[in-house]
């Protein structure tokens, strides 16, 4: 039989479980009602994400306020200690996702201005493949089933909603340089896709939490977790482009680079001809602006490419690492073709030197554990 003290912990965990329910309820509702709006250009909807996501955020400060008070009231040890922290990681990435329905709406609704669809088929595949992965990520935390969680978490390392990305990048491309896309509609659809994909990554993290909070296995800090890179510049149209092609060539499983522009331009012809002659393809790759990135915190490291670029970045409290690498922009110059091989040639060298010293930095001795692991 249970003590008095012991049942009163267990009603405030009970209270704590129903709202960590409730909120994922309200966010997996905010994607459907998103991915309702985008597939049946129903604008109504769309702001009605935007107008219920206060619900969430309101929740989010709720579920902090009954975590405080439990680890102050209970002073918790091993179940209800594990139980605790991982609501309090798993409140943090609900939010998140929250926030990402929030941005998919309201560029749905730039690209539904411009009079362009913002519907893709492989687009709601993604969205097909990501909601589930939430949904599972809930009812393992709901059922405290760890298989589930470590199924869910599996399924979503296999990489499929990646692969997706990167076809929907090169439709979208084509798709503008044929002229059935205008300009201002590519961003705000790269950013979509993006959204989704970062929902699949927090679905993932809730998976972990749930199975450190039911077998105390921890696997937030495995050898597989990534280590995201940001590259920033002036535009994301060269510089930025080739660091993360050069980075990509470099195939490792732990580090996942991006880039992003003070403003956005397009992909540069002259740097995606000159990649390929390396043996780099970054046709496939997209600019996009650094407001775009809705979550630089979660960046381990941001590398800035020129002052401008440096002064841009927003302060953000201890993560991530900042690093500054001040390098010409090849795709500004103008003169004849041997001089411009030339600059491409020079920042291409100093991009690779750096970057391939930066992930020896990172990796260390596991470099090898990587090469293992491909043979």
């Amino acid at each position: 039989m249970q003590s008095h003290l012991e049942e009163n912990m267990q009603q405030d965990m009970d209270l704590i479980r129903s709202n960590v329910i409730e909120m994922g309820k309200l966010v997996e509702q905010a994607l459907e009602t998103c991915l309702g709006a985008i597939e049946h250009n129903d604008r109504q909807s769309a702001y009605v994400v935007i107008l219920r996501d206060r619900h969430i955020d309101e929740l989010e400060e709720t579920l902090e306020s009954l975590c405080q008070r439990f680890l102050i009231k209970h002073l918790p040890v091993a179940t209800q200690m594990r139980f605790v922290y991982s609501v309090i990681k798993i409140n943090t990435e609900l939010e998140r996702v929250g926030d990402y329905a929030k941005a998919m709406a309201r560029r749905f609704l730039t690209v539904s201005d411009l009079g362009a669809q913002a519907s893709h088929p492989k687009l709601i595949d993604i969205a097909n493949l990501a909601i589930p992965f939430l949904r599972n990520a809930l009812d393992a935390f709901s059922e405290g089933d760890a298989e589930l969680a470590k199924a869910t978490r599996e399924r979503e390392k296999e990489r499929a909603i990646d692969n997706l990305r990167y076809e929907i990048h090169s439709d979208l491309i084509q798709l503008h340089s044929n002229g059935e896309l205008p300009s201002e509609a590519l961003v705000p659809l790269v950013t979509i896709v993006s959204c989704l994909e970062r929902v699949a990554n927090q679905a993932s993290n809730i998976c972990e939490e749930v199975l450190y909070m039911c077998t105390g296995e921890d696997l937030r800090h495995d050898y597989q977790q990534v280590l995201r890179i940001l590259f920033v510049a002036e535009h994301d149209a060269c510089r930025g482009q080739m660091a993360v092609g050069i980075g990509n060539a470099l195939e490792s499983h732990r580090i996942r680079f991006s880039s992003a522009g003070v403003a956005s331009q397009p992909l540069d012809r002259k740097t995606v001809q000159f990649m390929t002659e390396q043996g780099i393809d970054i046709s496939g790759q997209t600019s996009k602006y650094l407001s775009q990135i809705l979550d630089l915190k979660d960046y381990a490291i941001i590398v800035s490419l020129s002052e401008e670029a440096e002064r841009s970045i927003p302060s953000l409290p201890s993560r991530p690492v900042r690093i500054s690498w001040e390098v010409p922009d090849p795709s500004k110059l103008e003169g004849a073709e041997a001089e411009l091989q030339a600059a491409y040639q020079n920042t291409f060298q100093f991009l690779d030197t750096h970057i391939r010293e930066l992930v020896q930095a990172i990796l260390g001795d596991d470099i090898e554990k990587e090469k293992e692991t491909d043979v």
